[in-house]
């Protein structure tokens, strides 16, 4: 398949995906490159993935990283802003860092590239996050580039530190998981590992200038999933429904106590908003079988990479 370049690789998706490579040998016939800004990530992902060439790179200014592209047939954005007080960062990272890696694809003439967007660009929600997801994926539309642009719904697996993975941790920890609201607003999760599996496809399928609503199979509430993972993992806890405000008011104390923000207010309203995504039939288009929550968690805690977690937390 000749040179690919992954950006925002040592995320969620990006571990998973070099991951799935791995184990099939792909990344062993293949020349990747792996780029991210999060050192700490990269230290690891070099001990768990060592046939990849990794780089540290801050995309969102020009530099050194811009040599990695020569010569690539395919770059594989992911890299995304999902959390933070400020817009700031939402437009470095879901704006700025998407318009240079597009300028060196151009440069170097990428025949493929993609994207990672987001179903919130299909979202009623008013954020930053929202906002600039669309403008990130408009820009790789509009570049003239040879492209396929993928819009995935929550997405949960091994690697996860945030969302359902920071969630599980504290349940991990807690007698007491404090939900917010009435925990019945819908989710459609999405298996990080299925995400992969199309992402590779895609590869070898070749550009299709097409946007493609990756969105879960299932419409689940909130507090069931907790439940779920709560009856995978054999562990008792107590769910306690605390009125938005009032979790906004915890979650701003937690801020100024340990200094670090599991979510933000935006993420919180964004989540209980319960959007309901329509879906295309990815399942036939990328032949790659949807996995259920239920038959995905015991993959996940039965993982050789779940240990992971805790590891990426801790430098988080």
């Amino acid at each position: 398949m000749g040179k690919i370049v992954i950006t925002g690789a040592a995320g969620l998706v990006g571990m998973n995906l070099l991951s799935e490579m791995h184990e099939s040998g792909f990344s062993k016939d293949n020349s990747i490159i792996a780029l991210d800004k999060n050192s700490n990530n990269i230290k690891l992902a070099k001990k768990l993935f060592p046939e990849v060439k990794f780089a540290i790179a801050e995309l969102s200014v020009k530099g050194e990283w811009e040599k990695h592209f020569k010569d690539a047939d395919t770059v594989i954005q992911l890299q995304a802003q999902i959390s933070s007080t400020y817009a700031d960062p939402y437009i470095k990272n879901n704006i700025e860092s998407v318009s240079n890696v597009i300028d060196v694809c151009k440069k170097h003439n990428i025949k493929h590239l993609i994207h990672a967007s987001s179903s919130q660009a299909l979202s009623i929600a008013k954020d930053d996050y929202t906002y600039t997801k669309r403008a990130g994926e408009n820009l790789v539309h509009y570049s003239g580039i040879p492209h396929t642009i993928f819009r995935p719904t929550l997405m949960y697996g091994c690697f996860d530190i945030k969302h359902l993975g920071y969630i599980t941790s504290i349940m991990e920890k807690s007698p007491i998981l404090p939900i917010p609201g009435s925990g019945e607003y819908t989710r459609q999760p999405l298996f990080v590992k299925d995400f992969c599996r199309i992402i590779m496809k895609t590869i070898k399928k070749g550009p299709d200038n097409t946007i493609h609503n990756i969105i879960g199979k299932e419409k689940i509430h909130f507090i069931d999933i907790m439940r779920e993972i709560r009856k995978k993992k054999r562990i008792t806890r107590l769910f306690v429904k605390i009125p938005i405000p009032i979790f906004i008011r915890l979650l701003n104390v937690y801020a100024f106590v340990f200094r670090k923000r599991p979510f933000v207010p935006d993420q919180l309203r964004a989540m209980t908003i319960g959007d309901i995504f329509k879906s295309d039939d990815w399942e036939k288009k990328f032949e790659v079988q949807y996995t259920k929550l239920t038959d995905a968690l015991p993959q996940i805690y039965d993982s050789k990479y779940y240990v992971y977690r805790k590891e990426m937390i801790q430098m988080e």
